[in-house]
């Protein structure tokens, strides 16, 4: 039986996936928190508001002001860094920098990690829910046969053993639920604009076929995969 989804969190509303995930989730019924730095939504069915993941306070702000409206069925972080002004994936161990490893790190894994801090006690338990971020397969340690992309594998990789650690306490207080990673495949956006060339054209998604790929795998989950870092398709991907 597919999960019920009455009411959810988006963290990242305002970016290509994050944003047709709320879409899509809206779409089927659900009411949406669509959450962004910038507070502004794209679609009228979605309850816009403001959320900071490099500012705890913005975070606690927004969960607090969500408490008072009843449990959330699914928390989800669509928020994600690959490529920005001065920061791009290293090709080798001689572009490695602080500053790059710090705002992937940022981005990617402590700003998940607070989320989960403050949403994670808005989870119904009564019911299953879900918790999931989105993450990335070239973040599995055990799957790296390129090499390259230091900054981004790493704070991937953390993101997953964060996810795997939270399941395990989340857990003890809401058997029924479910804390899972995402790859949602190579999806159009400007995230991965610059990377896209050589990627088979069956393997690109439009961003809304990209949301309703992963909506598929999350109303199918069950407490039994939390802890687990699962694409697009539903497989799980090796940590």
């Amino acid at each position: 039986m597919a999960m019920r989804l009455e009411r959810a969190v988006v963290v990242g509303a305002s970016g290509g996936i994050g944003g047709a995930l709320a879409v899509a989730l809206a779409d089927r019924g659900t009411r949406v928190h669509a959450l962004s730095r910038r507070g502004v939504a794209a679609d009228a069915r979605l309850a816009a508001g403001i959320i900071d993941i490099e500012d705890e306070t913005s975070i606690a702000d927004a969960a607090a002001a969500l408490r008072a409206e009843g449990p959330l069925d699914l928390v989800l972080v669509a928020t994600g860094l690959l490529h920005a002004d001065r920061i791009a994936p290293e090709k080798s161990h001689r572009q490695l920098s602080a500053a790059s490893f710090e705002r992937y790190f940022a981005i990617n894994a402590t700003g998940p990690a607070l989320v989960a801090k403050h949403f994670l006690p808005l989870l119904r338990s009564d019911r299953p829910s879900v918790f999931a971020a989105l993450s990335a397969r070239v973040g599995s340690i055990g799957d790296n046969r390129l090499g390259g992309w230091y900054g981004y594998r790493a704070s991937k990789a953390a993101l997953n053993m964060i996810v795997k650690t939270l399941a395990v306490e989340l857990a003890r207080t809401h058997p029924q639920a479910a804390c899972v990673a995402l790859h949602p495949g190579t999806v159009a956006t400007d995230l991965s604009q610059p990377f896209l060339r050589g990627v088979p054209a069956d393997r690109r998604f439009l961003p809304d076929i990209a949301a309703k790929h992963l909506l598929d795998v999350i109303a199918d989950l069950s407490a039994a995969e939390s802890g687990s870092i699962l694409a697009w398709d539903g497989s799980r991907i090796t940590p």
